[in-house]
């Protein structure tokens, strides 16, 4: 069973008409994108959008042999022209499955939004799912079988992707093919690290797949550090990168801090910004949990491990640091660094990059200033990526 998609686009496409962002301003040649729309072995068409007939043109591939058209979500404006030859476009009931003469099954699935998700089975067997825009499933509760590809909205969704993660409908060999994107993200490597960061990829329009071609399925870094200063955008970064995943657990360093209001409100936007299926734990003993199986961990911050690590060694006292209190935390890196190295869980872990700006005054401050750029070097060597980011743009430092 092979696709082409034919646009891989908003429903307004990209650039939009009219439209001034930067986003779209440089969505230019590969980057720009037609309304979706998948054809399946030339015979089956999802989502019928303007032009699709040039598109296919365009690609090589006619529509002379589609035998049925579904639309997945409901479309605004003025009716959509059907070319002649093609049958008139459906959308089928939640839970109804077709039989099409050319062998392959279509399963109407139901939405969390309007719209309507097909799960196309092909004469091969293999298995390919295609959800609307804005929409996730509804109701996955039993575990299922891996599909060979995906195509949905991993960019406005990624809830999406976590939920199929989770009944075990999404493989590390599953092709997810990013589709209706818009100007939320900007093209380009912004793009393409966004998506990687969730397992998937996107490609240009006119592209032909193959289902059940797994090679270019991208590897999600296991081990990730996000750097950057005081709201540079790092925690939302972090966040971001595990969205498409359920059952994350987030590692809050900092502790609740009784009485200070300010912290508190900082704590309450954090958590409000978190999936519903996050949980979340206060500690600053990270050892343990990096040796134990598990989710992810979303670790946050490291800046806030190393001050619980400093006043644990008595750091602070120029006396009790010299007298064995520099050896304890560096024994005490080192077991964190080793735990980074064997652990088998994915990890994404935030810190503060401190040592641009201005010298502390104190000689504690710039003791602290310079062990957090020994631990954040340190951790940096056992991660697959590291990222820096600087007014809420991410810079890849490594992968």
């Amino acid at each position: 069973m092979d696709t082409t998609l034919l646009g891989t686009g908003a429903p307004e496409g990209l650039p939009r008409p009219d439209c001034p962002c930067a986003a779209c301003a440089r969505a230019l040649g590969e980057d720009a994108r037609a309304a979706t729309s998948v054809l399946v072995d030339g015979t089956l068409l999802l989502d019928l959008t303007p032009g699709a007939a040039f598109a296919a043109a365009r690609a090589g591939r006619s529509l002379s042999g589609v035998r049925q058209v579904l639309l997945t979500h409901p479309h605004d404006g003025p009716p959509i022209e059907v070319p002649a030859g093609l049958p008139a476009p459906v959308r089928v009931p939640d839970g109804r499955e077709l039989t099409l003469l050319t062998g392959h099954k279509v399963r109407a699935l139901a939405m969390d939004a309007p719209g309507t998700g097909y799960a196309v089975t092909g004469p091969d067997g293999l298995r390919l799912l295609y959800l609307p825009p804005g929409g996730a499933p509804a109701g996955l509760e039993e575990p299922t079988a891996p599909y060979d590809m995906v195509l949905a909205d991993a960019v406005g969704r990624p809830d999406a992707l976590a939920r199929l993660r989770a009944v075990g409908a999404l493989a590390p060999t599953t092709d997810v093919v990013a589709v209706h994107l818009g100007h939320d993200v900007p093209p380009g490597a912004e793009l393409r690290r966004r998506l990687a960061a969730a397992g998937a990829r996107a490609v240009p329009d006119g592209t032909t797949l193959e289902v059940g071609s797994y090679e270019d399925v991208p590897d999600v870094p296991r081990r990730t550090l996000v750097l950057g200063g005081a709201r540079s955008g790092k925690s939302v970064e972090a966040e971001r990168r595990l969205e498409a995943f359920p059952d994350v657990l987030y590692v809050a360093t900092g502790g609740t801090r009784g009485g200070d209001t300010e912290w508190a409100a900082r704590v309450a936007t954090h958590q409000d910004r978190r999936p519903g299926s996050w949980r979340t734990t206060e500690t600053c003993d990270l050892v343990p949990l990096l040796k134990a199986d598990g989710p992810p961990l979303l670790i946050d911050c490291l800046s806030l491990w190393l001050t619980d690590a400093m006043d644990a060694v008595g750091a602070w006292d120029d006396a009790e640091w010299a007298g064995g209190g520099e050896r304890a935390l560096r024994a005490r890196v080192e077991e964190l660094t080793t735990a980074v190295r064997d652990t088998r869980r994915t990890v994404v872990a935030v810190s503060n990059e401190v040592g641009s700006g201005i010298v502390p005054a104190t000689a504690s401050g710039r003791r602290y200033r310079d062990e957090l750029g020994r631990l954040n070097a340190a951790f940096a060597v056992e991660c697959e990526q590291v990222l820096l980011v600087v007014a809420g743009q991410a810079l890849a430092l490594r992968g």
